[in-house]
């Protein structure tokens, strides 16, 4: 009832406004000393502007909103701010100590000390590369790879020397400790990747990446170039498998239980390979590191003749 009577006053009302706007404009038509009084008060009722025609308006900056606008952009644009344009630049941020989490903008914490403590060799050592708008990134680029392969050279012949020192096998001190030192960098990178990038193509993509290059590109470099050599010195080049048939093995079999993982976690519950309910997102990494657990566990007693290989 209530309605119907609204939409009645709403129909009178706009029956009004109609015939008062078809008054006013029949009585503009007529001289002002030949106009009735309801067409002077129809006139009156017009819609025309005031005394004032201008009008300012003030727009102020929101700190809050300007914050979130520039975390965007940095996350955007992460790899442009990686960046740098001088060595000065380079040795600054190398002696500097930042916050591990710079998203918020928080002070150094005491572990953010220690760890700046522990690595401050590594880290005036890599200022010395060139900048990056230095001949378009390429020096840079060229560089860097030179440091890495000498650095990991470095690290192969120590963790050699530290194992034939405590009297393991040099299988088992390649799949722990050299594995490890060449895989740290790749995994603090993939965990950046994932923190910047808005899918999980770059994180994964740089584990795996770097995986094939070591695959393709390392063995099949220094391969090749030994077996040119010993080609010219008309000697058959062979490599004894050792025990890489069954660590290989192992190592296949648990990539596929891996990228069966990760294909289940793109369901609905997860939505994503990476993160996800905390439950799950923790179940997953205590996962995998028990199948790296299991690879380096089962390849050790191979090598040592606990259990028989292929």
């Amino acid at each position: 009832m209530h309605k119907l009577e609204n939409s009645l006053q709403n129909a009178e009302s706009g029956h009004f406004i109609d015939e008062v706007a078809s008054l006013a404009a029949a009585a503009e038509k007529k001289r002002p000393e030949h106009r009735t009084e309801q067409e002077k008060v129809a006139i009156m009722g017009k819609p025309r502007l005031g005394d004032i025609v201008r009008a300012q308006i003030r727009i102020k900056e929101s700190k809050e909103f300007r914050n979130t606008v520039d975390k965007l952009v940095q996350r955007a644009n992460a790899s442009l701010l990686i960046g740098t344009s001088s060595w000065k630049e380079q040795f600054v941020e190398a002696i500097t100590v930042s916050a591990s989490d710079e998203s918020d903008q928080k002070k150094p914490s005491g572990l953010d000390y220690v760890l700046h403590v522990l690595t401050l060799f590594w880290k005036i050592l890599f200022a010395f590369v060139p900048p990056t708008d230095m001949c378009k990134g390429y020096l840079c680029f060229f560089v860097s790879i030179l440091i890495i392969g000498v650095v990991t050279a470095v690290i192969g012949d120590v963790a050699s020397h530290f194992g034939f020192t405590l009297g393991i096998e040099d299988s088992v001190t390649a799949i722990v400790f050299v594995a490890l030192g060449t895989s740290i960098p790749d995994t603090f990178a993939s965990k950046v990747a994932a923190i910047h990038d808005k899918h999980a193509d770059a994180s994964i993509g740089n584990v795996t990446g770097s995986n094939a290059v070591n695959v393709f590109l390392g063995i099949g470099v220094a391969w090749s170039m030994a077996a040119i050599y010993h080609a010219t010195k008309r000697k058959p080049f062979r490599v004894k498998p050792g025990n890489l048939a069954f660590s290989v093995t192992i190592f296949c079999s648990e990539a596929a239980v891996c990228i069966l993982v990760l294909m289940l976690r793109r369901s609905r519950i997860v939505g994503g390979e990476l993160g996800g309910p905390k439950c799950l997102k923790v179940l997953t990494a205590a996962f995998f590191l028990v199948l790296w657990l299991f690879y380096l566990t089962m390849s050790t007693l191979e090598v040592y003749h606990v259990i028989k290989g292929f």
